[in-house]
């Protein structure tokens, strides 16, 4: 993991925002600006297949000038079990009544938990006691560690589970700022924001040369997302 891990003083509050280089985590990243935190970003090389998100998080980062951004190798691929960490193929051209039913093979098991609780160690050790996650439950892949309820249980976790949360009642709040909206909200509020998704990637199975395919669920909802918003998304797709 790189990144020096001292308390950090500034005056504004500090919040970690997990950053996967996607439209929804730069989204969030702009959200807990205008709530006036100083931003500290993480991201995540577990292994997946669509690691050019990796180099958008970066840009991201940079965007919007983090105080911090740390990349944190987690070897998922030795568990497998997904789309997106072993060898199956990624689904493609899914209607929507197919990405409504049931949990998909692009599912990382417990990709959430074991995210957000890396977010949650470096939280702690910064002073930071805000945690913001990019996390929808409106037009999503029927992942089950994106929904309201599960956010609200990692709250909980966090407040018993750590020296802040015993020491500091009701010290934690993780934020899910876009758990609500439909992907064409989402665009709406980033572009209200200054958010320049042309620095994002959401493909599940990019070329070589990191152009989107257009056909996995995420390109599918990323490109209807902006065109209920009456937008061009302007990322190149294969």
């Amino acid at each position: 993991m790189a990144g020096s891990p001292e308390l950090v003083t500034t005056e504004k509050p500090q919040a970690v925002v997990l950053v996967s280089g996607g439209l929804d985590s730069a989204t969030t990243l702009a959200c807990a600006r205008e709530a006036g935190f100083e931003l500290n970003a993480i991201s995540f090389d577990y292994g997946q297949r669509h690691g050019f998100e990796l180099k958008s998080a970066g840009k991201v980062a940079e965007f919007f000038q983090v105080r911090r951004h740390i990349r944190c190798p987690i070897d998922l691929r030795a568990f497998g079990g997904s789309a997106l960490t072993a060898e199956i193929d990624v689904p493609k051209d899914r209607s929507g009544d197919e990405m409504s039913n049931g949990i998909p093979i692009t599912y990382v098991p417990a990709r959430n938990t074991v995210f957000l609780s890396l977010a949650l160690g470096w939280a702690e050790v910064i002073g930071a006691a805000d945690i913001f996650i990019g996390v929808n439950a409106v037009d999503y892949s029927g992942y089950p560690d994106c929904r309201p309820e599960y956010i609200a249980a990692f709250e909980n976790l966090a407040n018993l589970a750590t020296k802040a949360g015993v020491e500091h009642e009701d010290h934690w709040t993780i934020h899910a700022p876009l758990v609500s909206l439909t992907k064409a909200e989402i665009v709406q509020l980033g572009m209200k924001l200054g958010v320049d998704y042309s620095l994002t990637h959401s493909c599940y199975d990019p070329d070589s040369q990191g152009r989107s395919c257009g056909h996995c669920d995420s390109c599918q909802l990323r490109l209807a997302g902006f065109a209920e918003a009456g937008l061009v998304d302007p990322v190149s797709y294969q």
